[in-house]
């Protein structure tokens, strides 16, 4: 049989890459935070990187410094918008913080969640040990709009309104942080059980608006 006879596999072809979708820049800002938080909740906060999202949403590294100007902003960006849900969501317990004796704890709880599972503790512990604090600009006006939205829910209020709600904001983000961070191994340390960090936040909490 010669050779000319033999049936010759087809060359294969080299995988052309996939066209790149056209999308406007809110599309690409919504597309690459909805990416950051997916890759952020699967794989911690090392793993969102430009590079990963991009990939991920088939544009450009290039593109997305374009949008965000680092990934530090992009970051902070996500931070920001986390803040700003869980503020919304919040915003229906709030009010019942003295007057309903499961509002304290409901409140904890979604708090503290957005921190461990819903990774917001990962993430802003990766954005302050980046140094660039500047880029916390958007989380701080997502925070100060929450104070100010507290604020009015309790402006009937006899008192200090903004220093008691500022203190509440400041008791609770801090405790739902060192819990998401530490949390675990410290409270196996002291021989408590998991939740003991919610309950003394949920015990603690109504107080800080007491006259």
């Amino acid at each position: 049989m010669t050779s000319t006879s033999k049936r010759q596999k087809p060359k294969s072809r080299s995988r052309l890459p996939e066209r790149r979708r056209r999308r406007s820049a809110g599309e690409t800002r919504r597309e690459a935070l909805t990416s950051a938080r997916k890759i952020l909740l699967k794989s911690g906060a090392s793993a969102v990187t430009l590079k990963a999202v991009a990939d991920d949403i088939g544009t450009t590294h290039t593109n997305l410094v374009h949008h965000f100007g680092s990934l530090s902003a992009l970051q902070s960006e996500l931070m920001s918008l986390m803040v700003r849900e869980l503020a919304a969501a919040l915003m229906d317990v709030v009010a019942h913080v003295r007057s309903d004796v499961a509002a304290p704890r409901a409140l904890v709880d979604m708090v503290f969640d957005a921190y461990d599972k819903g990774g917001a503790g990962a993430l802003a512990a990766w954005i302050s040990f980046s140094g660039n604090l500047r880029h916390l600009k958007p989380v701080r006006e997502a925070v100060t709009e929450l104070v100010t939205t507290i604020e009015e829910k309790f402006a009937h209020e006899v008192g200090e309104v903004h220093r008691a709600v500022t203190s509440a904001v400041l008791f609770t983000a801090l405790m739902a942080f060192g819990d998401s961070v530490i949390g675990e191994p410290l409270i196996e340390m002291l021989g408590r059980d998991r939740a003991a960090s919610r309950k003394l936040a949920a015990f603690l909490l109504p107080k800080l608006f007491t006259p």
